[in-house]
């Protein structure tokens, strides 16, 4: 929630003033939005406020309210555009209290866009009323002074590294340091994964494929990703290279810009977008193992719909990318004939069910493991919580989509598999907290355990 709301609001209203007096502004046709990159009123306009989005939204689910519902949403962002109500905190709070996670436009039978409007429509709020308390915290030093930054990036791996493993973790547990923190905070200490060092810069540039090669790909290796998950991003390049596939690592690509989008700074997200278009521009395939990472790079071309310079560019790059999980399967990929003895529930990642409608994918994946078993997830595509920076933002309402996610879990698995790593930080959380003994992973880590047992099959067969 925005916090300081008297004063931004009361700044919203001076902004709206002072730019209705710019002749500039008053040939604006979309009423009180009063910036560029306004909310696009072709996507609201086949919404007839059916209702069947209500059920398949996480928080019109808790709350029962209208405007916490996305049909809700879609008419307050339009009764903006219509001058009806201004931009203010009434208006950016329903904005903000949206997952993002487009559960709703799966299942609205007109396919209307509520994503792009929730971030365009930030897009406006973020100009208009700044944000503040911890959200506006995060956006300034997180968000703007280390994610577009590699080597920023890095030192603070380090940092959490050295926090991890010299022993300063343990201390700040034992002693009870950490209790001044809130108790969402505290539960995600406790559930980080050991951070590790970067693949980008330390792999080669190109890794050859073994045996014959079947083509070239590349791999957004991401900031988050390659940091707390960089065995992940390992387990993916060594299933491709396993698989065939010459795998490229430019070294100019960066952070996607998803979790800037998703906060409104779309600017930053441009200038993000901008340096991965021309750091990927000589592959014509590039995968990604993370769902939200994956979503925005396929949505750069929405991005840039109102810039007929970038569009053409930016279209070109979103039909590149795809998940890691659809490439192997729609690839054929090599089914490993090692069994890994393990009972599996699956969770669909949003951006990855709703976002990219990958489904059916990663579970055949799974599914072709020997000796994986996977047991069903009651409302496998329903948000965990995360939602990018939601579970920092929105601790209460992403605290009661995690507990219905946990209790969905099926009694007697083993592990919990997606292709998300919010899911996971997320997940993991509820699985400590409530304790369970689940281990979280990435499906491709499954993939490639098997194939690591094949190999090592082999080698005790030639030995």
């Amino acid at each position: 929630m925005l916090s300081g709301g008297k004063s931004n609001s009361e700044a919203a209203a001076v902004a709206t003033k002072e730019n209705k007096m710019d002749p500039a502004c008053q040939s604006n046709p979309l009423g009180n939005y009063i910036w560029d990159d306004v909310p696009d009123a072709t996507k609201w306009a086949d919404c007839v406020h059916c209702g069947m989005c209500l059920e398949a939204c996480p928080t019109y689910q808790e709350t029962g309210e209208e405007q916490n519902s996305p049909r809700g949403r879609v008419y307050l962002i339009k009764s903006v555009a219509e001058g009806k109500i201004s931009l203010d905190e009434a208006f950016a709070d329903p904005v903000y209290n949206c997952l993002d996670c487009r559960a709703c436009e799966t299942a609205c039978p007109a396919n209307v866009q509520v994503g792009g409007l929730i971030e365009e429509a930030r897009g406006q709020i973020n100009q208009s009323m700044p944000l503040s308390g911890i959200s506006g915290t995060f956006k300034k030093t997180v968000l703007n002074q280390f994610f577009p930054n590699k080597k920023r990036m890095e030192k603070l791996g380090g940092l959490m590294r050295f926090y991890q493993q010299s022993g300063l973790q343990k201390v700040a547990r034992k002693t009870g340091v950490l209790n001044v923190m809130p108790d969402h905070l505290k539960d995600m200490e406790a559930t980080l994964p050991k951070a590790g060092k970067p693949i980008l810069g330390r792999y080669p540039e190109v890794i050859p494929a073994e045996g014959e090669t079947k083509g070239r790909v590349a791999i957004l290796t991401g900031c988050i990703m390659d940091i707390m998950f960089n065995d992940v991003n390992k387990s993916t390049v060594r299933v491709l290279t396993h698989n065939g596939f010459e795998v490229g690592l430019p070294p100019d690509q960066g952070c996607c810009g998803a979790l800037h989008i998703h906060a409104g700074e779309r600017d930053s997200g441009k200038e993000l977008a901008r340096k991965n278009i021309e750091a990927f521009k000589d592959y014509d395939k590039i995968l990604v193992n993370a769902a939200g990472c994956g979503c925005a790079l396929q949505e750069y071309d929405e991005l840039f719909r109102n810039d007929p310079e970038m569009l053409p560019l930016a279209e070109e790059f979103s039909e590149k990318v795809e998940d890691i999980t659809k490439f192997l399967y729609d690839n054929d990929f090599k089914r490993p004939h090692s069994e890994v003895d393990t009972t599996v529930t699956y969770h669909d990642a949003c951006h990855l069910a709703h976002g990219q409608g990958v489904r059916s994918e990663p579970r055949q994946i799974l599914n072709d493991i020997p000796g994986v078993e996977v047991v069903d997830l009651p409302d496998a595509d329903r948000c965990c919580g995360s939602a990018g920076i939601y579970n920092l933002t929105h601790p209460e309402m992403a605290g009661k989509l995690l507990d219905r996610k946990i209790d969905d879990i099926p009694d007697n698995i083993n592990m919990i598999s997606m292709g998300n790593p919010g899911c996971m930080l997320q997940i993991a959380m509820g699985v400590q907290k409530y304790g369970r003994k689940e281990k979280v992973v990435h499906t491709i880590q499954l993939l490639d355990w098997a194939y690591e047992k094949d190999k090592q099959k082999m080698h005790e067969y030639e030995l």
